[in-house]
């Protein structure tokens, strides 16, 4: 199974164990002329019900099923302003009418690189945006668990590397714009706090988590959950960057 097709598999958990995104975000997105809105990879519409509550049009074309399921419950309210499809951006065409903005939160990189960038400008107009909105985990936050929980990870992930540590915020590059066009990077870092069974739950909603074998997955969780109950009274606080990459389209 592709790792892309593992958010799927438990909708209701990455609804409610992913973070989101900061409410800055949101007003520097508000920013943008237009109100035509297309989202591309919308999972259980995280972004999509901010944005639906600020008045935009929205399509959304989400690749798993139950995933979709979810986020046209949570849109229900907002009628025929907000479409939500199902299917793969690749495949999906492209409607007659072009869009404003076209937004790809935390799933940009899922998208096939031979056509991401083209589709994108195909989708919106002259002077249109494309909006990639990218989560990462920086250090930060309860930083010695994060330092601990490494050997947890060498002990029952095969795949992790050695002595890795988390980033500073400062140390991430602000990613891909190919659209010919002038672009823009906000940034926005911001800390969540968790508890352990909180904390179990955000990481079961990881690719790279779920698409371990069992035995292993279930160790490496029962050895983080125990570090954060002995070492950490139970909480832990993560840190993230969230990042938007404005870029528009040549008029």
């Amino acid at each position: 199974m592709e790792l892309k097709w593992a958010f799927n598999e438990d909708a209701e958990r990455y609804d409610r164990a992913r973070p989101g995104y900061p409410a800055r975000m949101f007003d520097d997105l508000a920013a943008v002329p237009g109100r035509r809105l297309l989202e591309i990879g919308a999972g259980t519409g995280q972004a999509t019900v901010p944005l639906a509550e600020r008045g935009y049009d929205i399509t959304v074309v989400e690749l798993g099923p139950e995933m979709a399921a979810v986020a046209r419950r949570k849109l229900a309210a907002h009628g025929e302003r907000v479409r939500v499809v199902t299917g793969a951006f690749e495949d999906w065409p492209l409607p007659r009418e072009p869009f404003d903005v076209v937004l790809a939160a935390t799933s940009f990189h899922w998208i096939d690189p031979r056509v991401r960038f083209v589709k994108t400008a195909a989708a919106l107009r002259p002077g249109g945006v494309l909006a990639i909105v990218s989560t990462h985990h920086v250090a930060g936050g309860t930083e010695d668990f994060f330092a601990e929980v490494q050997d947890c990870y060498e002990r029952f992930d095969p795949g992790t590397e050695p002595g890795l540590r988390l980033p500073e915020a400062s140390a991430v590059a602000e990613g891909d714009a190919d659209l010919g066009g002038a672009s823009s990077t906000h940034r926005y870092e911001w800390d969540a706090t968790y508890r352990t069974a909180d904390y179990i739950d955000l990481l079961l909603t990881y690719s790279g988590t779920r698409s371990l074998p069992t035995t292993r997955r279930d160790r490496l969780l029962e050895c983080i959950a125990q570090l954060i109950d002995r070492r950490y009274g139970g909480v832990v606080v993560k840190r993230y960057l969230t990042q938007l990459r404005l870029t528009a389209t040549p008029v």
